[in-house]
């Protein structure tokens, strides 16, 4: 092990970003990381959108009496082969942000955004088949460049963060979600409005194939391949962006270093003359007795409760159009022509985001840092679980026909917003903070890997589990469900469950991140003046 004078030399480079002020560059900070989620949301909820006009355009059935549908393996595909990228794309890219550095793989998860969204836009071919392999083919890879950009977004931004301040930081970056998936719906709304009024078209009952204009395959891509528009507009900052100080101290051993790339960007404490440090306190790895007696808990919590969270949040979000249509929201699809459906399932879905999704990601910014991490995870669980039963046990009362679609819309709502005011920000949040600086990407993107496997149970599982029991009544090409009712008490028990998680999970509000992860422990032993640092 070094000596105390390097580990005094790392300590002085942390503390003076934890007492650091509030300045611009953590807001620039805070806006090119949040694009990349800004990106993420929209590549990743767009595609609910435009499923039922994939089936209209690519499995119409002559003389059906209702338009053409997804076949099931083909929707479980588009909507999960993403996810299944992002699963993957999380746990390489936070194992490599640890091995090179943050800054070194930053960018490479952006590049793979834009040339992926462009590219699923320009999925091409003969047969339908071969359409909807192209367009799950650059799909994973866009997942791939998306699950990169959880850990690497959450660790730099924690790392750049002051302790008081930081829980908001983070929040802020996941809270452009919101953003994003008001801009999917916004855009869908945007360009099935022009195309309709540009190529009117019957309803399918009335004509089928008329129904569906040919332009209309033109209007799914045109909504895809925007989602590479803001990735590509902050390419060039990311790149410019510095290694974090406390990965250089604490990682590289290069205090110097260190301090040389904190006063390029952020105006910090005067320090003492610092040199490169001989090596600092003995490491230990993902796999040791160390980590596991230290962090193998806070893990299993973060992971566990993350999981739980998504199973829940993704069967709502990437299905709700399907909600709309049972509480008759939607009108019947036989009713509609292919591009006033789009129309009617993108207003619904920007309207459920504007009024319950985006709300609850900036009452997390503003409260987090004074509720703290643990009561806003465990209410948003406890508020989801009792939202999900008054949506369920009287479910056939919401929809039975009358006036009582508007009170559960709104209790629907109401489980979005204590998602986002509750455990969709906090499990994003506290993975990084709580772990070292060694193995806080890694573990950053276990703890999402884990929730992104909830996604793939949520996305593939509901498409079958809410089919109706009754065979008569389910989807062409689905086999006799439990119905959305049962499955909303599937949800409520995944939400109880990640309210008792959650009691493994650490409170880490106005606590510097070496206090947390343990980095600091073996500065103990050091000579009076360091105390007086920390």
């Amino acid at each position: 092990m070094g000596g105390g004078g390097g580990e005094q030399q790392q300590l002085e480079v942390l503390h003076a970003l934890d007492v650091a002020k509030t300045q611009w560059y953590h807001f620039t900070a805070i806006v090119v990381a949040g694009m990349g989620f800004f990106t993420d949301a929209y590549d990743l909820f767009c595609i609910s959108l435009v499923t039922k006009l994939l089936g209209r355009i690519y499995y119409r059935v002559d003389g059906s009496p209702s338009p053409g549908t997804l076949p099931p393996h083909v929707s479980a595909s588009v909507n999960g082969v993403a996810f299944v990228g992002t699963l993957s794309g999380q746990l390489f890219f936070g194992w490599l942000g640890d091995k090179l550095g943050r800054k070194r793989v930053y960018g490479i998860t952006l590049m793979l955004m834009v040339l992926c969204s462009l590219a699923s836009a320009l999925s091409f071919g003969h047969t339908p088949t071969s359409v909807m392999a192209t367009l799950c083919f650059f799909r994973f890879w866009l997942g791939f460049g998306i699950g990169g950009d959880y850990p690497l977004s959450a660790t730099i931004m924690s790392e750049y963060a002051n302790k008081k301040t930081r829980g908001a930081f983070i929040a802020a970056v996941f809270a452009m979600q919101g953003f994003g998936i008001i801009t999917g719906g916004l855009v869908a709304i945007l360009v099935s409005a022009s195309f309709r009024a540009a190529f009117p078209a019957p309803p399918y009952g009335e004509d089928p194939v008329a129904s569906t204009p040919p332009q209309a395959d033109f209007a799914w891509r045109i909504i895809l391949m925007l989602g590479a528009l803001p990735a590509a507009l902050t390419y060039y900052w990311r790149t410019k962006m510095p290694e974090t100080a406390r990965y250089t101290a604490l990682v590289a051993n290069n205090a110097k270093q260190a301090a040389a790339d904190m006063s390029k960007v952020l105006q910090v404490v005067e320090m003492r003359n610092i040199g490169n440090n001989g090596g600092s306190r003995r490491p230990f790895g993902l796999f040791s007795g160390e980590f596991v007696r230290r962090h193998g808990l806070h893990l299993v919590g973060t992971s566990a409760t993350w999981l739980l969270l998504d199973i829940a949040f993704y069967s709502q979000n990437l299905f709700q159009k399907d909600i709309f249509s049972a509480v008759g929201w939607i009108p019947k699809a036989a009713t509609m022509s292919a591009l006033e459906e789009l129309f009617r399932i993108a207003r619904a879905q920007t309207l459920i985001a504007l009024c319950g999704t985006v709300p609850g990601y900036w009452f997390t910014v503003a409260l987090i840092d004074v509720v703290g991490r643990f009561k806003i995870q465990a209410v948003g669980f406890f508020m989801m679980t009792l939202f999900m039963l008054a949506l369920a046990l009287p479910y056939h009362h919401w929809t039975a026909p009358g006036k009582n679609h508007v009170g559960f819309l709104l209790l629907y709502g109401l489980t979005f917003f204590f998602a986002n005011f509750g455990p969709n920000s906090t499990t994003f949040i506290v993975p990084a903070e709580i772990f070292p600086a060694r193995l806080r990407a890694t573990c950053h993107g276990i703890s999402a890997a884990s929730g992104k496997l909830g996604a793939i149970v949520g996305s593939f599982g509901f498409l079958y589990l809410a089919q109706s029991p009754d065979r008569s009544k389910t989807e062409h090409g689905y086999p006799p469900g439990i119905g959305v009712r049962n499955s909303l008490f599937l949800l409520a028990a995944c939400n109880l469950l990640g309210l008792l998680f959650t009691f493994l999970v650490p409170e880490s509000k106005g606590k510097s991140l070496e206090e947390m992860s343990g980095d600091a422990e073996a500065q103990e032993e050091a000579p009076p003046p360091l105390q007086a640092v920390l």
